[in-house]
């Protein structure tokens, strides 16, 4: 039988696969990290009105601010959470992943799986970012 936390670790590991040589090249790119988090805030101002993607908003800003976060020095990340995190923007704003998005909504689904497992696999260090973050108000 499988389980809930085996489907996210297989949805990670088939984005690994598709995008992870990319994502190691980019943890070492600041210049295009952040062309990568103002193309995810761009598709996700075009999307935000649609349903299919508001389960994506809150991870993915989470996601986009720990990020700044790490590249201007305020809260640095393992290198291990920064590639998970890059991992799930890419597969976001890629158009073409394991289930392309114009495929209406079963292209969402399978970003929101992907966006989700990372969630859910990075929920201690996103808890311990956001409790550090409160605390920078």
């Amino acid at each position: 039988m499988t389980t809930l936390k085996s489907k996210a670790t297989e949805a990670v590991d088939q984005a690994k696969k598709l995008f992870g040589k990319q994502v190691d090249v980019l943890m070492k790119q600041e210049e295009k990290v952040k062309e990568l988090v103002s193309n995810s805030a761009k598709k996700l101002g075009k999307l935000k009105d649609d349903s299919r993607v508001k389960k994506l908003l809150m991870p993915l800003g989470v996601f986009t601010r720990m990020i700044k976060a790490h590249f201007n020095g305020t809260h640095k990340l393992a290198g291990s959470t920064l590639g998970l995190l890059l991992l799930g923007l890419v597969y976001f704003i890629s158009p073409l992943d394991i289930i392309p998005d114009f495929l209406g909504f079963f292209g969402f689904a399978d970003d929101l799986s992907v966006v989700l497992a990372i969630y859910a696999k990075l929920k201690d260090e996103i808890e311990d970012f956001l409790d550090w973050e409160r605390t920078q108000l």
